[in-house]
């Protein structure tokens, strides 16, 4: 059973913008933390956003001013807004459900591209 549902990735220009979704299990949604993560070729898997309690959120410094991770209760769902796309940050993205650290769920992945 596929707990977690991305969309949204493609290839876009540098400096263009994405929304990626990630649609959960209301279960997941109430439960666990959620987040983006992201793994470029060659590289480990690493944090983009997530939120981190009491609505706060956390985000990579490269990402820091570009991209917005936001939820949607009644939707179940998570967004990263993603602007001023870089070719840098060219990755599969991944919807993550954890607590605290600990991963519980990962999603598929959806590829952004960032080329002109």
């Amino acid at each position: 059973q596929v707990q977690l549902v991305e969309s949204g990735g493609g290839l876009v220009q540098p400096g263009g913008s994405l929304r990626l979704s990630c649609v959960a299990s209301r279960t997941i949604f109430s439960i666990y933390t959620m987040g983006w993560y992201r793994q470029a070729p060659g590289k480990q898997r690493e944090l983009v956003a997530r939120f981190a309690g009491s609505g706060s959120t956390n985000y990579a410094d490269s990402v820091k001013g570009r991209f917005t991770i936001s939820r949607d209760n009644a939707k179940n769902t998570v967004y990263l807004q993603m602007t001023s796309l870089k070719p840098e940050d060219t990755a599969v993205y991944y919807c993550n459900a954890a607590i605290g650290t600990i991963t519980a769920f990962w999603g598929q992945g959806t590829q952004v591209t960032v080329s002109s």
